[in-house]
C-alpha cells in the first residue's frame, strides 16, 4: 500500500515500524511514531534519510485501521510540540481503529464481517491496554470522542480526511470521530465508500481502492494549494 501511495502521491512516503502489542502495550506504538517525527526534524537525520526535495514544512500523517488511530493521536501531540522545521499540515485517517465500552449499531449488525469482527476488536483492545486498574475501552486513546475525550477545540489542528466503509464494523465509531472533529471546530472531510468492508484498499483489483488513492492525492493538493496562497 505504501508503494502504491509513493507512485501516485506527490510525497515521500515514510513507513513506521512501530512496536506491537501485546508484547508492547500502549503507549509504545504512539511513542514510536512520534519519535520518528522528532528523528526527521533533526537536520543530520533528515539529510541522511530523506531526498533533498522533501519538504518537512508540509508533512501529512496518514494511517489505516490502527494507523488511523495513530495518525490522529500523533498529529495532536505534534501540534503541541515545538519542532524546528517539521510541521503537520494534514491528516488522513483511513477507517481509523476506534472503539468504546458501548456496543454500537454497526458493531451489532456487522459483528461477523470478514477481516475484522467484534471478536477480533475485543481481543486487540485487551492486547494493547495497559494491565492496570482504570483502563477500559472508554480510555481516550480508544474512544476519542467519548466521556473522557480530550478537549481539542483550542489546539491548532491541521485539516483531516476521514475515510469510512459502509460494511466496516467500526463505522459508527469513525462517524462519531468525524462529528466530534466538526463540533470541535476542525476542518474535516468525510470520504464514504458505502459498499466496502474494513481494509478494502488492500485489494488493488477493487475500483474503490484506486479511487481512495486519487481522493487522498486530491486532498493533499487541496491543502497544499491553500498553503501556497
Amino acid at each position: 500500500m505504501c508503494c502504491r501511495f509513493a507512485r501516485k502521491l506527490p510525497a515521500v512516503v515514510v513507513s513506521v515500524n512501530y512496536r506491537l502489542a501485546p508484547e508492547h502495550r500502549y503507549p509504545a506504538q504512539h511513542d514510536d511514531c512520534f519519535d520518528v517525527l522528532k528523528f526527521l526534524d533533526d537536520e543530520e537525520n533528515r539529510s541522511k534519510s530523506l531526498p533533498e526535495n522533501a519538504n518537512l514544512s508540509r508533512c501529512f500523517l496518514a494511517g489505516d485501521s490502527a494507523g488511523g488511530n495513530l495518525a490522529h493521536h500523533v498529529s495532536q501531540r505534534a501540534c503541541e510540540f515545538n519542532f524546528r522545521r517539521l510541521k503537520i499540515t494534514g491528516v488522513v485517517a483511513i477507517q481509523p481503529f476506534f472503539g468504546g465500552e458501548e456496543r454500537t449499531e454497526s458493531e451489532s449488525r456487522l459483528a461477523g464481517t470478514p477481516l475484522l469482527s467484534i471478536k477480533n476488536t475485543d481481543w486487540m483492545w485487551n492486547a494493547i491496554l495497559p494491565q492496570c486498574e482504570g483502563f477500559n475501552r472508554d480510555h481516550p486513546i480508544i474512544n476519542v470522542s467519548g466521556p473522557k475525550a480530550v478537549d481539542i477545540s483550542a489546539i491548532e489542528s491541521p485539516p483531516i480526511m476521514v475515510v469510512v466503509g459502509g460494511f466496516d464494523v467500526l463505522l459508527d465509531w469513525q462517524k462519531r470521530y468525524y462529528d466530534w472533529l466538526k463540533k470541535s471546530g476542525k476542518e474535516v472531510y468525510l470520504l464514504e465508500f458505502p459498499n466496502m468492508c474494513h481494509a478494502f484498499y488492500l485489494f488493488p483489483e477493487l475500483p474503490e481502492s484506486a479511487q481512495l488513492i486519487e481522493q487522498v492525492r486530491d486532498f493533499i493538493h487541496k491543502v497544499s494549494s491553500k498553503l501556497s496562497k
